[in-house]
């Protein structure tokens, strides 16, 4: 009888672990929308030359925008100072201004909302018992990496206020923004994916570690993209043609030091994010034959031949984009399909994994 209790209690401890997984798991994924969103957000924020209409950094303060004609006069004065106004947009409007304005003040909002969306539930999850101890350092870690994200995005800014030579922010601090944010996305969806269980049996050692490679070069691949970005790259060069009766080959390295070709060179940069390309077509189209040669009709074969159509259709729109000349709406289109390559890399990485934490531990085991 004792043994029959203590099987139903453990059943039913089971049952209440599985289920608050499952609304810590939900929360994630609310969470990874807003990042994504904000992402985006930025994504046309750096494209409308909006970032730096923002001239001052106010955490708390910022969350109210100019109310009145005499504050957006204020504000459109302090914008005036900077390089940007004065050899880019010399003579803009404060109609103009205000379109600028919107953009990085709501990519700046949304930032804002998603602190308190994980800060408030993590505070719930927590006082309620819901919370495994080894899932709350990895809490405590992403709204860790949220803050030092939110420091890095005004290092980034102030790159573009404090030299009179730049009209816009640094590529370097432009990269290293967008990937700790992908960074962050990784952590986020990694975590909601793995708290839940999954049907199909892990893979093979080997095939997982392949497809969490696949995650690390798709991160690398949006780091050159950053650069791309960041350098304001919109000429289709073409490693077979000719310049000025000159080989191209002769201006990809002409900067010395060597090594900064690869991030102020636009030709370098543009080039390697190609080729790059190239290489990342390759391993997903190898992971994903393997994967199927291996585990022919599971869950994992169909994911991993998706995320190499997916790697396809990117490569497909950055082609497009950049012989378009990068309009607002193919080069969102682009950063939003690369995100969508990631996310899907990563869930499929999980997957294969089987989740990240053991569903069959007993749960007093998993508390503190």
């Amino acid at each position: 009888m004792i043994t029959i209790i203590a099987n139903e209690n453990i059943k039913d401890l089971r049952t209440e672990r599985i289920f608050s997984r499952r609304l810590v798991s939900n929360w994630l994924y609310i969470i990874f929308l807003f990042l994504v969103a904000i992402v985006l957000v930025g994504g046309v924020t750096r494209m409308t030359g909006s970032g730096l209409s923002i001239t001052e950094w106010k955490p708390i303060h910022g969350i109210i925008p100019p109310i009145g004609e005499i504050q957006w006069r204020e504000e459109f004065e302090k914008y005036q100072h900077i390089a940007q106004y004065q050899q880019a947009n010399y003579g803009m409007k404060l109609a103009e201004f205000k379109h600028i304005f919107w953009w990085e003040w709501a990519h700046r909002l949304l930032a804002r909302t998603v602190s308190f969306v994980i800060l408030l539930p993590l505070i719930f999850f927590w006082a309620t018992g819901r919370l495994e101890k080894y899932i709350k350092w990895r809490l405590l870690a992403i709204l860790a990496l949220g803050a030092v994200q939110g420091i890095i995005g005004w290092w980034m800014v102030a790159s573009g206020l404090g030299d009179s030579r730049l009209t816009s922010v640094s590529q370097y601090r432009l990269a290293i923004h967008l990937i700790m944010a992908c960074i962050i996305i990784i952590t986020v969806l990694a975590l909601a994916r793995g708290l839940v269980e999954h049907t199909e049996k892990p893979a093979q050692r080997s095939i997982q570690r392949f497809a969490g490679w696949l995650v690390i070069l798709i991160l690398f691949q949006i780091y050159l993209g950053a650069l791309v970005a960041g350098l304001h790259i919109n000429t289709a060069y073409d490693i077979l043609s000719l310049m000025n009766d000159r080989l191209i080959f002769e201006k990809l390295l002409y900067m010395r030091p060597v090594w900064v070709n690869f991030f102020e060179n636009a030709m370098t940069v543009q080039l390697a994010h190609r080729f790059f390309a190239y290489i990342l077509i390759s391993l997903s189209a190898l992971h994903a034959l393997n994967v199927r040669r291996i585990m022919f009709k599971s869950i994992h074969s169909r994911r991993s031949m998706l995320l190499f159509a997916l790697v396809l259709l990117q490569a497909f729109i950055g082609i497009v984009t950049l012989f378009m000349k990068v309009p607002i709406i193919l080069g969102l289109m682009h950063q939003g399909v690369a995100l969508t390559v990631l996310s899907f890399a990563v869930a499929h990485w999980i997957g294969t994994k089987g989740g990240i934490f053991p569903h069959g531990r007993s749960y007093a085991a998993c508390h503190t």
